[in-house]
């Protein structure tokens, strides 16, 4: 644990050697007058940047370095109903840390700069989270395998379905099982596997036994070419006793010298926010690598899409968790595909999800791609029209525009296909309560953007920042950049420009004071001929929007801590009488520009006789579901209070 030095210290400690090169003796200063002038220059810009007149209307950013020792490549993070951010990368998207087993997380305080990691179980780097209804973050998925590029495969692999024909005996597979085709040509299990007793239905001549089926990944035993096959087969199992063998096989299609992708994993966990640990949970019933989980009213969360133990884009199969049995149960009745990270958000409608467009890749670029209404009563899917430029939707961000009370949305950005240098400015926004929703066009970005950054903020104002023009990078394309979208007059404004680039594996969240903080930036290369590997970003920076320069904030001095849907809380302020909205914010759990979690509701606002104030919660689960939610004060000059906590059941 460890207390960070602030920027704005060290720029009190610029200001003194400033001060103390004023006496240097002016023949020194013509000697060397290019680059003394170049350098007042540059401390009159610094020094502009955080004038009261400047940072009044454009807000300011400082980095936060921490100490190295702390330091990990940040590709996940949720804001915990503690004050702390948690920073997750796992295995950090190094192929090193990966084979040595090196996984991590950090907790971060955004208060008082310290610093803690926390033991990490399993490799969750690119698996999906949201917020439970207790304040718990969960967390499902990861990373079972790296990928291997074309040219870089030793050894034919490919997906092996696993089948157990007994209904009486369930099986498990160690890694390094070997399965054998019929040619006499071995291949191995990469990961250890499951398979379930075979079903069994009716009796006597009546009975129907149903093979039960589980998908592992296998490489020949032999390097190059010996062990590639295109012909469909079934394997043996040598190992396995005889009762065993003549039930339970495999079936292979082929195996190949192709590429091979990420491969996830199906591990699933409560991170306890007050404990600060993860706790272990039932496993999905799919392994997932980029996977979305989206929370639904009544707190059960629902797991869509991701690449499977073998690296192959789900089909779709989705699934269901159920905090109060801690367990996973697949829904065959809401088989839908999606491309990996789909942005998928409950809306005011009970079993009613909307799918935005935005998705983080993998998969087709004609499938899965349209955004829409999916209901999940009869798993109908209903497209929506007007979105511009469709086909650069792969890393954009959305976001809910405003309070959720007005169902309008935003897709901001965007990127091709692929590795498509191709992005898109646009922003466009959707009204889901109108009689035929339909994208409208909104302001352009100044820059094509992927990967944009996207954050509600207490003013109802959407900060838009970071992100590249190319493909994670290239060609030195990061984007310092930042706008505040405003939803109720549809417009877009500059406001200061970040000193960090963040594009890839980069995250943005609102913190509880009002102010929000970034982290992570994976690009590819640090130059602008794409020959140098640039380094994972491991700076946070932290911005400060423009309202917290306008005056005091209002203060909260009693909030309840836990509240009801549809009651009424009494809060207390001293600032009471200029206080002109109140905002509650569930707090962000973001990855690869995709937060589903956070959105504001607004609260109508009762003045009583003795001072207090009446808020008024929404009774909708669908609006407010159950969770830690940051009440915010907002007064007439639209500076929010710290926001106090409230657990709303």
């Amino acid at each position: 644990m460890r207390r960070l030095l602030s920027r704005a210290a060290r720029a009190v400690l610029g200001r003194r050697r400033l001060i103390a090169m004023i006496g240097v003796p002016t023949v020194l200063l013509a000697v060397n007058a290019p680059p003394a002038f170049a350098w007042i220059s540059e401390v009159r810009h610094e020094a502009w940047l955080h004038s009261a007149e400047y940072t009044a209307a454009n807000g300011r950013w400082d980095v936060v370095e921490l100490p190295a020792d702390v330091r990990i490549n940040a590709i996940h993070a949720a804001m915990l109903p503690t004050g702390k951010v948690l920073l997750v990368a796992g295995s950090g998207n190094d192929q090193k840390q990966f084979d040595a087993g090196t996984f991590r997380t950090l907790v971060y305080d955004p208060a008082t700069g310290d610093a803690t990691e926390i033991d990490t179980p399993s490799d969750l780097f690119c698996g999906g989270h949201t917020f439970l209804p207790d304040g718990k973050l969960l967390v499902a998925g990861g990373t079972q395998r790296y990928e291997v590029l074309d040219g870089f495969v030793t050894r034919a692999a490919g997906a092996m379905r696993i089948r157990n024909e007994n209904p009486d005996r369930e099986l498990h597979l160690d890694a390094g099982t070997v399965f054998r085709d019929p040619d006499g040509r071995d291949y191995t299990l990469t990961s250890p596997a499951h398979v379930m007793a075979a079903t069994k239905t009716g009796e006597g001549d009546g009975t129907v036994v149903t093979a039960s089926e589980t998908i592992g990944f296998v490489e020949s035993t032999e390097e190059g070419a010996a062990g590639v096959t295109d012909r469909p087969a079934q394997y043996a199992i040598p190992s396995l006793d005889p009762a065993d063998a003549a039930n339970v096989y495999g079936m292979g299609d082929k195996m190949t010298l192709d590429k091979q992708d990420f491969q996830g994993i199906a591990d699933s966990y409560e991170f306890d926010p007050f404990a600060e640990k993860y706790v272990r949970v039932g496993d999905m019933t799919q392994k997932r690598w980029y996977p979305t989980l989206t929370g639904l009213p009544d707190g059960q969360v629902l797991a869509i899409s991701g690449l499977d133990g073998t690296g192959q884009i789900l089909p779709g199969q989705n699934e269901v968790y159920d905090p109060a049995t801690k367990r996973w149960t697949d829904r065959p009745d809401l088989f839908r595909y999606f491309p990996t990270y789909p942005a998928i958000f409950q809306t005011r409608q009970e079993g009613r999800l909307f799918y935005s467009g935005s998705n983080a890749g993998y998969g087709p670029a004609d499938a899965g791609r349209v955004p829409g209404f999916w209901n999940l009563a009869d798993n109908s899917f209903a497209p929506v029209p007007g979105l511009r430029e469709p086909e650069l939707m792969e890393t954009s961000g959305s976001s809910w525009a405003g309070p959720v009370q007005d169902q309008r949305m935003v897709v901001v950005g965007g990127g091709g296909v692929g590795e498509s240098p191709v992005s898109s400015a646009r922003i466009d926004t959707i009204d889901l309560r109108a009689p035929a929703p339909a994208f409208t066009p909104g302001p352009d970005l100044r820059t094509p953007t992927r990967y944009p950054s996207v954050v509600q903020l207490p003013t109802d104002d959407l900060l838009i920042t970071g992100g590249s023009a190319d493909y994670r990078g290239k060609g030195a394309s990061d984007i310092l950049q930042a706008n505040l979208y405003h939803p109720g007059t549809n417009t877009l404004s500059a406001v200061a420009d970040p000193l960090v680039g963040r594009d890839y594996h980069a995250e943005a969240l609102l913190l509880p004071n009002g102010q929000v903080l970034t982290a992570g930036g994976n690009s590819l290369f640090k130059n602008v001929d794409n020959t140098k590997p640039a380094p994972f970003e491991q700076r946070l920076e932290i911005y400060t929007p423009p309202y917290l320069f306008h005056g005091p904030q209002p203060v909260i001095a009693t909030a309840p801590e836990e509240a009801g849907l549809g009651t009424t809380m009494t809060v207390t302020s001293p600032d009471a009488a200029r206080v002109t909205q109140a905002r509650l914010i569930r707090p962000s759990a973001v990855t690869h520009a995709t937060d589903v979690d956070q959105r504001s509701v607004r609260l109508d606002i009762a003045r009583d006789p003795d001072g207090s104030l009446g808020l008024a919660v929404p009774a909708e689960p669908t609006l407010v579901p159950p969770g830690w939610y940051m009440l915010f004060l907002v007064d007439d000059a639209g500076v929010p209070s710290v926001a106090s906590w409230v657990h709303l059941r």
